[in-house]
């Protein structure tokens, strides 16, 4: 299993447009690639955050590469600067 986390600097004020973008725009493109089992976002304070999960490495990395270009198109006026991006092996996990 693989993760990215999105950290995303935004605008004051705008993450709750960011959120409801996100999730009606980008939320069903992650979600139809090959490998998804989970995405999330978060606001915190003026940050966003996502953190995408797949089952293999290919599926994070085509989840980062389709952010990049959807958030590119889509929030670019909501965001200071490109995010910060952390991916890599989930070594350890629980689930409830």
């Amino acid at each position: 299993m693989y993760a990215a986390i999105r950290r995303y600097k935004a605008t004051p004020g705008s993450a709750s447009e960011l959120a409801r973008r996100g999730q009606e725009g980008f939320v069903p493109l992650v979600s139809n690639l090959p490998g998804f089992i989970a995405y999330y976002g978060l606001a915190v304070g003026n940050d966003v955050v996502t953190v995408s999960i797949f089952e293999d490495q290919a599926g994070e990395e085509q989840s980062t590469h389709l952010a990049m270009e959807w958030v590119q198109q889509n929030l670019a006026e909501f965001l200071d600067g490109p995010p910060e991006v952390i991916a890599g092996h989930v070594d350890w996990h629980s689930w409830a």
